[in-house]
């Protein structure tokens, strides 16, 4: 059937306009590919940053605290982050509505790890006394200067590439699901990268420039690795920013007009605009707080309570310090695995999403998170009640238990990654709120956990002794909780691709 015909401006006729083109797979692949970068320096943190602040002179009853960096940064600048890209039409800007924001924020990450890695080497000119066991404040200082420049570059550029994948499918529900996948994917990609990086122990050797009075050989190797993960950060943001353009049929109206709750809605009336939200938004958010309740502790003391409580190491006494190293390689290595049943796990999404239902996936998710938890606490219990031996080397059957609890967790932290914000993308498309400020105060669900704990696990663990292990209960509790609310809660959260119209 030939399609119908309109009349022109000379009185004739002209066939109407075809509907706009959807944005291509490869396209959002490549508009992912950021996280690729980001994430190799975010892995690179998770691992080696924990050990290293101990190494200066934090105590680990503390060390949580510097982590506070993270979720104070993110409670406001992913928000207002988002809220101005949500402000800027394509036409207004050569680099768009997103991608500005996420250049910039690749600077500044590019700017804190220099400043992190050569912390050692900028405290000792501050005066810093560096004999082995001695406090550095000067170092200390530096590295919690850029340490905080490092999380608003990450929350400066996670919130605007995700809010960029949500513009350039149009908020549909199975393209959004399957950006988000290829942006678990390139997460899954730099976790690897960082994480073999971070357990490699001759990358001084490589870069032997990094050694200095100040700077010894894990430190050095830290160093090293903030080096590449420049390089790599380069890369992929040039990628995402030069190759991929905005979708012009998507945005412009948006930033253009918006409701009129909208012009309030950061800063004093950014928590007002939760009384737009239906149940279920508010069911998306608790059950992500959750979910960061229980991830969290992993995160802060993943590679620390291998080095601890795995291999029986510690950073404050130098007897010990190379044990701790050890410990913290091995868990390096089993995060680099965990990554890699992440990036597997991110291909299969959209498939076990349509099949059970992406409130199911994520409820089931959690379930064998709490389980892993749960295990890690049974291998702390029996690593602390049985003989290592005379070498003091941990039993192999202990190490490889240990790392494949790191592995499985691979699955439920792809879930964590793609699920939550596909959820929110899809169900705050009808509220009048742009997609940077939506991303935004879902992040505010993840920061928030992250300040409690935060604030409460150092103390909370130094109270049962020092060990992880009680953040570790308070992690598979939260977890379990957070699963069965998404399995009740979100049961029929399948989002379903939408129907094509018919001409």
């Amino acid at each position: 059937m030939p399609a119908p015909r309109r009349p022109n401006a000379g009185g004739g006729t002209s066939a109407a306009a075809p509907p706009p083109r959807k944005v291509p797979l490869r396209s959002l692949l490549r508009a992912a590919s950021v996280a690729c970068g980001v994430q190799f320096g975010w892995a690179l943190q998770l691992s080696l940053l924990t050990p290293y602040v101990q190494e200066l002179g934090i105590p680990h009853a503390f060390a949580s605290l510097v982590w506070l960096c993270g979720p104070l940064s993110g409670l406001l600048v992913q928000p207002l982050v988002g809220h101005l890209s949500d402000r800027i039409a394509p036409a207004d800007s050569p680099l768009g509505r997103r991608r500005p924001f996420i250049a910039a924020g690749a600077a500044s990450i590019a700017i804190s790890v220099l400043t992190v890695g050569f912390s050692a080497d900028l405290g000792r000119l501050f005066g810093d006394n560096i004999r082995p066991g001695s406090t550095r404040y000067g170092a200390i200082i530096v590295y919690l200067i850029g340490f905080w420049l490092l999380d608003v570059g990450n929350n400066a550029t996670q919130g605007p590439c995700r809010a960029f994948l949500a513009d350039l499918t149009e908020n549909d529900p199975r393209r959004t699901r399957i950006a988000n996948a290829y942006f678990s994917l390139f997460m899954a990609l730099g976790n690897i990268l960082g994480y073999a990086t971070g357990a490699y122990s001759g990358w001084y050797q490589i870069f032997p420039f990094t050694v200095t009075e100040s700077c010894g050989v894990s430190c050095a190797n830290l160093k090293s690795a903030f080096v590449l993960d420049i390089i790599i950060l380069a890369i992929t943001t040039y990628v995402t920013v030069a190759t991929v353009k905005d979708n012009p049929t998507f945005g412009s109206d948006e930033a253009a007009a918006r409701p009129s709750h909208e012009e309030e809605a950061f800063l004093f009336e950014l928590f007002g605009s939760f009384k737009y939200f239906t149940l279920p938004v508010w069911m998306v958010l608790i059950v992500t707080s959750l979910t960061w309740i229980g991830w969290f502790p992993f995160i802060l003391f993943d590679t620390d309570w291998m080095g601890r409580e795995i291999y029986r190491g510690s950073p404050e006494i130098v007897a010990d310090t190379q044990k701790y190293h050890d410990g913290v390689r091995m868990g390096s290595f089993g995060l680099m695995l965990n990554s890699v049943l992440l990036g597997i796990t991110s291909v299969v999404m959209e498939k076990l999403c349509r099949k059970w239902g992406a409130g199911l996936v994520w409820g089931v998710s959690n379930i064998i998170m709490a389980l892993c938890f749960v295990a890690m606490l049974i291998i702390t219990y029996v690593a602390k009640n049985i003989d290592y031996g005379p070498s003091g080397d941990p039993p192999t059957g202990i190490v490889v238990a240990s790392l494949i609890v790191f592995t499985i967790l691979g699955a439920p932290l792809s879930v964590t990654y793609s699920i939550p914000y596909a959820m929110a993308a899809s169900r705050v498309e009808n509220l009048g709120l742009g997609q940077g400020l939506a991303m935004g105060i879902l992040n505010l669900s993840i920061v928030i956990p992250q300040i409690i704990v935060s604030l409460g696990s150092g103390p909370w663990d130094a109270l049962f002794g020092g060990g992880n292990a009680p953040s570790f209960f308070v992690a598979a509790a939260a977890s379990f909780i957070g699963g069965l609310v998404a399995i009740l809660g979100l049961p029929r959260a399948r989002i379903a691709p939408k129907k094509r119209s018919q001409r």
